[in-house]
């Protein structure tokens, strides 16, 4: 009887425990940078403020079969915000792309020849600008590394430079990030 009652307790703390667990969320980003509901947080994005972020990606993958981490860290970003109620549209992010994180937006078949893997990031990032966010890479970057837009994910915009870039788009309110 001490038994039954043993694994009966058990089984109700394994059943409340699941019920418990959260599943991750994707409300602007889907599929990606799955986030979680912090019912006690106090701090919080305002749903009524424009947000206006630009994003300075620059750290590539620490293992070129896996998505960036921090490209997945800029639907989290997004995630966030729109878990909070911040609505997309109220929600202006802005990545640019460069140094070693160059090679997370090259296209399938640049990718493979350079990784020998398909692009993981690919789907990502078109997840990202369907959520809204402006892709764009440093041409600065892509002579450097003798790569051309054809090489890249579709819908990646070219910018002169990730400085100039920053320097357009700082003085118009927008907080820089860097990944």
């Amino acid at each position: 009887m001490t038994k039954n009652l043993s694994i009966l307790s058990l089984l109700f703390v394994l059943t409340c425990s699941s019920l418990m667990a959260q599943q991750a969320q994707f409300p602007i980003v889907k599929g990606f940078g799955g986030i979680y509901e912090v019912p006690e947080a106090t701090e919080r994005p305002d749903p009524s403020l424009e947000y206006k972020i630009l994003v300075d990606l620059i750290t590539g993958a620490d293992n070129p079969e896996n998505v960036n981490r921090y490209v997945d860290n800029v639907a989290r970003l997004m995630n966030l915000h729109g878990l909070a109620g911040v609505p997309k549209e109220r929600l202006h992010v802005k990545v640019v792309v460069h140094g070693g994180a160059i090679f997370s937006i090259l296209n399938d078949e640049k990718y493979q020849e350079r990784f020998k893997v398909a692009n993981p990031n690919a789907a990502v990032f078109e997840a990202l600008r369907e959520g809204g966010a402006d892709i764009l890479v440093c041409g600065q970057s892509l002579i450097v590394r003798g790569l051309k837009k054809e090489d890249l994910v579709e819908g990646v915009e070219v910018a002169h430079s990730m400085l100039t870039t920053a320097t357009t788009y700082v003085p118009q309110g927008y907080v820089m990030l860097r990944f």
